[in-house]
């Protein structure tokens, strides 16, 4: 079985993705706990003006100081990343492969040559689960499709190997 799964098509820049280092993104989602608590979407590119604006200003007003380099480093709870089950928006990896603005599906191909396709405007409704406690999905992965609503969690799309954007 192949780990690796690409983005094709209608885009800028074809992605390739490796489900097998996500482990270490920061971006996961804990799907233990995803479907069953309230979540807040945040935008990191407005969360990262506001903190680098409040650093700024208060450079201006105290000068600059240097924080210790362990206050800011993050910090994994290994026993979770190897006992945990997680999943990845995918619609990070969208926006780095730029959809034509023509485009209007998105097309996941499995293994096995099955096709199921979504509109566009639907990419950000997508988790793509990589890890079933702990361990890589090495039968029947290297991704499951899951829905953010999480109405196909018992019978997710399984064996996904590419991505066509039309």
């Amino acid at each position: 079985m192949e780990s690796i799964i690409t983005i094709t098509g209608n885009v800028k820049h074809i992605i390739t993705l490796d489900p097998t280092v996500w482990i270490f993104d920061d971006r996961k989602i804990d799907l233990d706990t995803f479907f069953t608590e309230v979540h807040v979407e945040k935008d990191e590119d407005e969360e990262y003006k506001k903190s680098m604006g409040s650093h700024w200003s208060r450079e201006i007003m105290e000068g600059a100081t240097f924080p210790p380099t362990l206050k800011t480093e993050k910090k994994f709870d290994r026993k979770k990343m190897v006992t945990g089950t997680f999943g990845i928006s995918l619609d990070h990896f969208l926006k780095n492969a730029v959809p034509s603005e023509d485009a209007k599906a998105i097309t996941f191909i499995t293994e096995d040559d099955n096709e199921k396709s979504f509109p566009i405007t639907e990419s950000g409704n997508f988790i793509f689960k990589f890890s079933q406690e702990g361990k890589p999905l090495k039968e029947d992965g290297p991704v499951h499709l899951l829905l953010k609503d999480g109405s196909n969690r018992e019978n997710p799309m399984k064996k996904i190997i590419g991505i066509t954007i039309n």
